[in-house]
């Protein structure tokens, strides 16, 4: 491959992960076009903003010239897209305070200004644009972590056990009170409202978070606040309550008749993509895929904007489980790659018919 096709072939794979990130949520980083393009990996951004990481160059997968040229090739396609460019800052918190965030080796800081300068859309309001830079600049909140086994706090050497919660700086354990967040509140997970007023009041938080043995995964488990901030919370959240739950319950009515418009328009376009489905199955097909916090694909985008690939992804997913043994094959133990493939046909045949 010639030196201009494999220029041309990374400018192709730039634009591509800029475009879908600007898509996605109307703004677009560096970081966000190395994820994209597969040369950075979330967990490796996560590590370096907790600072495992002492720079982000260092888990790019790539050589400088082509960190650099695509680095090019993005603010290019920044500027010839109009989009506003606005810097960020970007650190993490500590014990002594914020501390910024490296982005290369030499920490030069015009290199460091083209990393952390996020391009905004211009369709923004001028009002959104500044929420956006508002969320964008926040540093995120400290996390501490709810332990399953007994550990000891590097610092003082007190022992924590089961059920403590504990901070990691450096990749040191420390108890909450050489964290300095020994005098804070836990406020359990439930109360979106309060919560929201409490973290909002309190001047030192953080998160706490604990490991799901079964899902494998770190999961939210409250906020520690300081005391006043908690009590501030609870006397706002007494004063308003009638009112939220007034209007929780138009958001509920408000909903349901989104989602009753939603399940008829998905019926109506797959009766056009698949004319020979059966009336019933239409139905049946557009609630099950539409269902709200299902995670089907009709709760999508794609889905939500009756996109063709999605409400067929719907369609065939329902005649595999209504209409083949597929689900018999799983339950036997057959692995579901090759469950599909034994099936296929039978998918194939009835989406024919359906198509008629």
């Amino acid at each position: 491959m010639s030196n201009s096709d494999r220029q041309a072939r990374l400018e192709e794979r730039v634009i591509r992960a800029a475009e879908a990130a600007l898509s996605r949520q109307q703004h677009v980083s560096a970081i966000d076009v190395f994820c994209g393009m597969g040369l950075l990996l979330p967990m490796h951004v996560d590590s370096w903003r907790k600072g495992r990481v002492d720079y982000l160059e260092r888990v790019i997968q790539g050589n400088l010239h082509k960190i650099s040229s695509s680095m090019e090739i993005f603010r290019r396609w920044a500027r010839e897209k109009g989009l506003k460019p606005s810097e960020t800052g970007y650190g993490r918190r500590a014990r002594s305070g914020i501390i910024p965030l490296r982005f290369s080796e030499s920490g030069d800081p015009a290199i460091e200004k083209s990393y952390s300068t996020h391009y905004l859309s211009p369709a923004l309001s001028e009002r959104k644009q500044e929420k956006l830079q508002e969320r964008l600049n926040r540093t995120p909140q400290p996390v501490l972590f709810e332990i399953l086994r007994d550990a000891q706090c590097s610092e003082c050497g007190v022992e924590m056990g089961e059920g403590s919660y504990l901070l990691m700086e450096a990749d040191q354990p420390l108890c909450l009170a050489c964290a300095g967040f020994g005098d804070l509140e836990f406020l359990a997970a439930g109360d979106v409202a309060l919560t929201r007023r409490a973290t909002k009041h309190s001047a030192r938080n953080a998160v706490v978070v604990r490991f799901s043995r079964t899902r494998k995964r770190y999961e939210r488990q409250g906020v520690l606040v300081e005391t006043s901030a908690l009590e501030k919370a609870e006397r706002e959240c007494a004063e308003d309550a009638d009112e939220r739950a007034a209007g929780r319950a138009r958001e509920a009515v408000r909903r349901r008749e989104e989602d009753r418009k939603l399940v008829a328009r998905m019926a109506q376009q797959i009766g056009v993509l698949f004319p020979g489905c059966p009336a019933h199955e239409l139905a049946t097909i557009a609630e099950h895929t539409a269902a709200r916090g299902s995670g089907r694909v009709g709760r999508t985008e794609a889905g939500r904007n009756l996109e063709e690939r999605a409400l067929t992804a719907a369609v065939i997913a329902a005649v595999r489980h209504n209409h083949t043994g597929y689900d018999k094959l799983l339950e036997r133990g057959m692995d579901r790659a090759t469950a599909r493939q034994t099936v296929g046909d039978k998918i194939d045949e009835i989406l024919a018919a359906w198509r008629t």
